[in-house]
């Protein structure tokens, strides 16, 4: 058992037979085989449409009992009117995700970048109108609330008082990147350039590191990460960590040389599992 969750933004890609998957598996397979290696995943799937039902009990069925999907609420929740007047849809959705159980933890919610200072009453009656008792984690991207001043200090507030983590988000790698490939100029399109900030305001710290295409060209920037997210597990807290690649065919390899610099930090922590990539698993 980890002290900590490490994943990726899926588990879903099928570049990734032949390194964590082995060659030829199908995809209805995937789930299990991620799940042998990692604890928890990004939902990404669940911010562009929501999982079916069937799909829903079948993940249940092969997601390990202690295993995390930080689930995304959906883009018509978080990006679209007013919060407050989506909470019934958010209802919905926890409803929906309910086959997943505890599993559905921190819940996500990614606000665009238009959402700045003057909505922050919005978020509060937003999370204050979730059920209670649910992790929330929070990801801002307007600009004033990475500026140090007073609008960043009512948000940190706000989140503090509320037991909501901010995720930290850390494209600097991603920006580093002068290869001018459609992956590396596509991730760039879309991936928010905003300064770090290692908030730890609950239990829970969240950590999306979007990494260079170059695994070694991330090493200067892990460093970081690596003395943050050993001090938090040291502090008995469980933070969350989720590493990208400008196509995320890479992610898996990022996060495991993440692991296992962090091994290096922490003597005794357990190695990541092999994968059984280079061979062919049965899954009953």
């Amino acid at each position: 058992m980890l002290p900590y969750f490490l994943g990726c933004p899926s588990w879903s890609e099928p570049a990734w037979r032949g390194s964590l998957y082995p060659p030829g598996l199908p995809s209805r397979d995937f789930l299990p085989a991620y799940g042998r290696v990692f604890n928890a995943v990004e939902g990404n799937t669940t911010f562009y449409a929501r999982p079916a039902a069937t799909t829903l009990a079948r993940w249940a069925q092969l997601m390990p009992a202690g295993f995390h999907f930080c689930a995304k609420l959906p883009r018509d929740i978080s990006h679209e009117g007013d919060l407050r007047g989506n909470l019934a849809a958010a209802g919905e959705f926890l409803d929906l995700l309910a086959p997943l159980g505890a599993r559905v933890t921190p819940l996500w919610l990614q606000l665009p970048a238009s959402f700045g200072p003057p909505r922050l009453g919005e978020l509060a009656a937003f999370i204050d109108g979730l059920p209670s008792g649910r992790s929330l984690a929070v990801e801002v991207r307007h600009p004033a609330f990475f500026a140090r001043g007073d609008e960043e200090k009512a948000l940190n507030r706000l989140l503090l008082e509320r037991g909501v983590e901010r995720i930290c988000l850390d494209s600097r790698p991603l920006f580093s990147c002068t290869a001018r490939t459609p992956a590396v100029l596509h991730a760039q399109s879309k991936k928010p350039r905003v300064p770090p900030r290692p908030a730890a305001f609950t239990s829970f710290p969240q950590v999306r590191f979007i990494g260079h295409p170059q695994l070694e060209a991330n090493d200067a920037f892990l460093a970081p990460w690596l003395d943050k997210v050993a001090g938090w597990i040291e502090e008995g807290r469980t933070p969350h960590v989720f590493l990208h690649t400008p196509d995320n065919h890479r992610a898996p390899e990022l996060a495991r040389r993440f692991h296992e610099q962090l091994m290096a930090r922490l003597p005794g922590l357990p190695a990541l599992a092999d994968s059984g990539g280079g061979e062919q698993l049965d899954f009953l």
